[in-house]
């Protein structure tokens, strides 16, 4: 068994995240602690209590999704000590969680780094996202380039097959919005989201993000993170820091990704985070592949069954 760890997109938060798994595991419960004591102000208490509107602000959603996966991840890790994944990865704002599972930054580094891109993004306002159903990534990319320029409207997320989100201005993505259900879109969804997140309107956060990144200590990974914007492994410090100022203005190529882990001889997938996004994602791009998550005490047990063989196989 050969595992990649995994780690949850904005809009995958919910009311309530974390909070059974922080009340069943004390590794979990102090990483909520940390983000509290690290950010000056109650992360714990925004997962758990909301209220749903304010959890859903960019600046307040990053930096408590990446608290929580962050939980997820020592929860895991308590429960499963032998666990070792051959890469780890996150989708968007989950790759900041990559990088501390990676060992590239320390937790509260993440966590304020995230709290600053959370900040940025929000400040960069105009814009949304939509989700694409039933299409290839090839017609959509072509749908909208006959929509506007590629400053007005891109490709930003490649998730699935099947399942691409656009990112652009307003007006760019009405007129997309028809033009992709004539090329066939079953849905054409509006993210959750406050601006268009990885498109050409987010090169002022990137430049912004890499002086915030001269602020905390940098590793080279111990595990491979697979990069957002190249989908390639990543294991040099230096690397890790350029793209992740890129990725925020970059489309997500969440497909190349999973298939470059499957390809290196992945065949389990882990989400650490709430719901399961990703895992979803996975199942349409690798069938039959081993899937789990882990966002509460039910989860993470079902998890620990997966990783059963893994520890069978270690001791042979």
């Amino acid at each position: 068994m050969t595992v990649a760890l995994l780690f949850s997109p904005q809009g995958s938060q919910a009311v309530g995240m974390g909070r059974a798994l922080a009340a069943a595991s004390a590794e979990a419960r102090a990483v909520f602690s940390e983000a509290d004591a690290t950010l000056g102000w109650s992360v714990s208490t925004l997962c758990w209590e909301g209220p749903e509107a304010e959890l859903n602000l960019t600046r307040q959603t990053q930096p408590c999704l990446v608290a929580t996966e962050l939980a997820c991840l020592a929860a895991l890790r308590a429960a499963a000590p032998h666990l070792q994944p051959a890469f780890v990865a996150g989708h968007s704002v989950g790759e900041y969680a990559a990088l501390v599972a990676g060992g590239v930054l320390s937790a509260p580094d993440a966590l304020r780094l995230v709290a600053r891109r959370g900040e940025l993004m929000a400040e960069t306002s105009g814009g949304a996202m939509l989700a694409v159903i039933g299409l290839s990534r090839q017609v959509v990319a072509e749908t909208v380039a006959g929509v506007g320029p590629p400053e007005a409207i891109v490709v930003a997320n490649d998730n699935a097959p099947g399942q691409v989100v656009v990112s652009g201005t307003n007006e760019a993505l009405a007129t997309a919005t028809n033009a992709l259900t004539a090329a066939g879109a079953r849905r054409v969804i509006p993210l959750r989201v406050s601006g268009a997140f990885h498109s050409p309107a987010m090169a002022n956060v990137a430049d912004r993000l890499r002086a915030a990144f001269d602020g905390v200590a940098w590793r080279d990974p111990q595990i491979p993170v697979v990069s957002n914007v190249t989908a390639e492994p990543l294991t040099e410090a230096g690397a890790v820091r350029r793209l992740l100022a890129r990725q925020v203005s970059s489309p997500v190529e969440w497909v190349a990704s999973v298939q470059r882990m499957r390809d290196a001889g992945v065949d389990t997938f882990i989400e650490c985070g709430p719901g399961s996004a990703l895992t979803g994602m996975v199942r349409r791009i690798a069938p039959g592949a081993r899937l789990a998550n882990v966002s509460d005490p039910a989860t993470l047990a079902e998890a620990v069954d997966t990783l059963q063989p893994a520890r069978a196989e270690a001791s042979v």
